[in-house]
């Protein structure tokens, strides 16, 4: 919500966020002037008085965090990737988001390909790919490629596609991902991976963890 930001905005020094497809979508909006969806409820941000103050503070959000073992990301990271080099990716995206030619990467944003990595890619291609695995990504064919088909429950992914997290050799299994977005994986804790979107926007729970000690904590939707 708006008074969410506003609250986030001024306690940088407790709270830290990472950006998410829908801060993009918001992004998008302001920077890149696309149109809002069928069902955007973004009226009150987009017609508040401090719109851009709250826009600017957002797109110099991270797309990923790192707390010691701990790397926490939107919608997870490509099984061949190091966390090491997550990271260093996802600081390319950051400086275009936070430069001052940042309508071009929104104006070029969406899109479903290239959906295989490449060292070699290039330009938007690059930015993009590295974009929608940390925001959108939930399943990957057996050759990692991207699949944004898929939306339903684990047990419904289909033999030729997996989880992302379930890919055999992940290099960056040294590492704990922290992440979201597939509200219908719901509470999934296994193999180094920590999936904590429990759907609260469709009535479900808002579900937090102590890292400390993994303690689970739980509020209930209106």
């Amino acid at each position: 919500s708006l008074q969410t930001l506003r609250f986030i905005k001024h306690n940088d020094d407790c709270i830290h966020t990472i950006l998410g497809n829908h801060d993009l979508h918001l992004l998008s909006i302001i920077y890149g002037k696309n149109k809002p969806k069928k069902g955007d409820t973004l009226d009150d941000i987009l017609n508040a008085p401090d719109c851009r103050q709250l826009a600017d503070w957002l797109r110099h959000q991270p797309l990923m965090r790192c707390r010691q073992k701990h790397l926490m990301v939107h919608a997870g990271l490509l099984p061949q990737w190091t966390g090491k080099q997550a990271l260093s990716l996802a600081s390319e995206v950051e400086s275009v988001l936070q430069g001052r030619d940042c309508r071009k990467f929104f104006l070029q944003m969406y899109g479903n390909s290239p959906n295989r990595w490449h060292k070699s890619l290039k330009g938007m291609d690059r930015l993009r790919f590295i974009t929608n695995v940390m925001t959108r990504m939930r399943v990957i064919s057996k050759h990692n490629k991207l699949d944004f088909d898929f939306k339903s429950v684990y047990g419904d992914i289909p033999d030729n596609r997996q989880a992302w997290f379930d890919a055999p050799n992940r290099r960056h299994n040294n590492d704990t991902i922290i992440f979201g977005h597939w509200s219908a994986l719901g509470l999934h804790i296994d193999k180094n991976v920590i999936g904590l979107d429990t759907g609260a926007v469709w009535g479900g729970e808002l579900t937090a963890i102590n890292l400390d000690t993994l303690e689970i904590h739980q509020v209930s939707a209106k």
